[in-house]
């Protein structure tokens, strides 16, 4: 006999209140559609279920079965685990709007003022960009994201449409800009290349073997980025360099 797998809630539930796929979910719960909870939250029906099956992903079990029957010959409905999901969203929802209050009447330690709403994810991934939303705009089958750092500069994303309407990404949204440093290619600065998410700064620190160099630069805006350079740029600390990345390895996530 299998042993019943565990329902893995901290991995299921995000650390926004708007979340789009708990939206999704709530409303599939109460429609007993993901067709009519689809239209509901404003997204595609494709949409809808990439939020279910990244949710049940997650939670490591489904949350969202098939229903038999009804005037429309059938639907859909939560299992236990749906249920329990959105229950322990709700209550997570409520602790850390009450931790927030409490923090925000004890002088000199307002929530706004220690920055916990911009805290990013855990995730591998060493370079987070606080950034928000200039533009989206089709790029083939995909969109185009245009993201702007604090100083203007800006920094392409492309990602499918259907993340962008879970993403409910829109011009002027805060969100975080998220790529791997293996992902970033470092060169000195001055260099007639590719101009697309380019971005500039300064060498602070170069460290690695005698084929590759992991470069940490500061950029113009004061944010810092690691990516990595070839042995053959002899990058030094204090020099001016860029920072490549290609727009499909630049990943955007919400701040809470």
């Amino acid at each position: 006999m299998r042993e019943p797998r565990p329902l893995h809630l901290d991995a299921a539930l995000g650390h926004d209140a708007t979340d789009k796929r708990i939206d999704v979910l709530r409303r599939i719960g109460a429609a007993g559609s993901i067709s009519e909870a689809a239209r509901g939250a404003g997204i595609s029906y494709k949409a809808a279920w990439q939020a279910i099956e990244t949710l049940s992903n997650l939670a490591g079990m489904p949350l969202v079965e098939r229903a038999v029957g009804g005037a429309g010959g059938g639907g859909a409905q939560l299992t236990a685990a749906g249920h329990r999901v959105l229950r322990a969203f709700d209550l997570l929802a409520a602790a850390r709007q009450a931790v927030l209050a409490q923090l925000d009447d004890e002088a000199g330690l307002s929530a706004p003022s220690l920055g916990l709403a911009a805290l990013g994810p855990r995730t591998s991934m060493r370079n987070q960009l606080p950034c928000v939303v200039a533009d989206v705009s089709p790029s083939g089958a995909a969109l185009r994201v245009e993201l702007a750092l604090s100083d203007g500069t800006r920094l392409a994303s492309r990602i499918t449409q259907e993340s962008a309407q879970l993403l409910d990404l829109t011009k002027g949204r805060s969100v975080l800009a998220l790529c791997k440093a293996t992902a970033v290619s470092v060169s000195r600065a001055g260099l007639e290349r590719q101009t697309h998410n380019a971005l500039a700064g300064r060498v602070i620190r170069v460290s690695g073997d005698t084929d590759t160099a992991e470069v940490s630069f500061e950029l113009d805006c004061g944010l810092s980025m690691v990516g990595f350079a070839s042995a053959a740029e002899a990058l030094k600390v204090g020099e001016a360099c860029v920072g490549r990345i290609d727009d499909s390895a630049v990943v955007i996530a919400l701040r809470g």
